[in-house]
């Protein structure tokens, strides 16, 4: 019935069938909207042009930036650099391996590659991540972290949720941090998500760091590991002499998205 319906009313149509659902398939829409799937393809690539829906492989959800407070404040600061960051870090990750992610803009952003990726299994506090990664059409096997819920970042913490991290062991852990320098290493703001973070590094063979420029010789209150743990670090842009040595020393393999 909308062969005859024009692309911008058929765009708001698909936009406020994605605010409903929360997340729908290319071929869900164009039965819906009785239209070929190329034409839905290129509606979609409209929309998240717009910053009205965001694309993952056979479909489209909600924008992820969507939300209230400070978290969503986090989510448009960097977001380019951040975008960079992801797909760079999602080359690392191979089909069938076990990977922990943190919660985190940037690892919101990675969350949307790894949809991409078969067979993985997915280890989050984040629910965000957890509904991202668990999605058509290839949704990875995905264990969502019990324990106390904060609304706003959407996602639990404390002793039960690092309790549960002590049960899995993974092939990677991918986190984001709130600041790293070259004495102490990795750190945070949060002692809640410095705790957890250090449980995932505890369990996993590898550690990958995804930081933008901005974090480069900042200081947090909390520290959750020296940079002897670390094994990838994925940047923005190279880090300073003094950063960059340090991590060549603690054998650190650095990443900068895009070169």
């Amino acid at each position: 019935m909308d062969h005859f319906m024009n692309p911008s009313a058929r765009r708001t149509k698909i936009a406020n069938l994605i605010r409903q659902r929360e997340h729908v398939t290319v071929n869900e829409l164009a039965e819906i909207l009785n239209t070929s799937r190329e034409t839905i393809r290129r509606d979609l690539t409209e929309l998240a042009q717009a910053g009205k829906v965001q694309k993952f492989h056979g479909g489209a959800s909600v924008p992820i930036i969507a939300g209230e407070g400070p978290f969503r404040d986090r989510m448009g600061k960097n977001a380019a650099a951040k975008m960079q960051i992801a797909a760079a870090a999602a080359k690392i990750v191979s089909p069938g391996e076990t990977i922990f992610i943190d919660t985190g803009s940037t690892t919101l952003y990675l969350a949307e590659q790894l949809a991409e990726i078969p067979n993985l299994t997915v280890v989050t506090n984040s629910t965000k991540i957890a509904r991202i990664v668990s999605a058509e059409p290839v949704p990875a096997r995905t264990f969502l972290l019990g324990g106390e819920f904060h609304g706003d970042n959407r996602q639990t913490i404390g002793s039960m949720a690092i309790a549960q991290v002590q049960s899995f062991r993974a092939h990677h852990a991918i986190l984001t941090i709130g600041a790293l320098d070259a004495r102490t290493g990795l750190m945070d703001y949060s002692i809640e998500e410095a705790q957890l973070a250090r449980a995932m590094v505890e369990q996993a063979e590898a550690l990958t760091i995804l930081v933008d420029s901005s974090k480069f010789e900042q200081i947090a209150s909390f520290e959750v590991c020296g940079l002897a743990k670390v094994t990838n670090l994925v940047c923005d842009t190279p880090p300073s002499d003094k950063i960059s040595t340090a991590l060549i020393e603690a054998n650190v393999n650095i990443i900068v998205a895009g070169l």
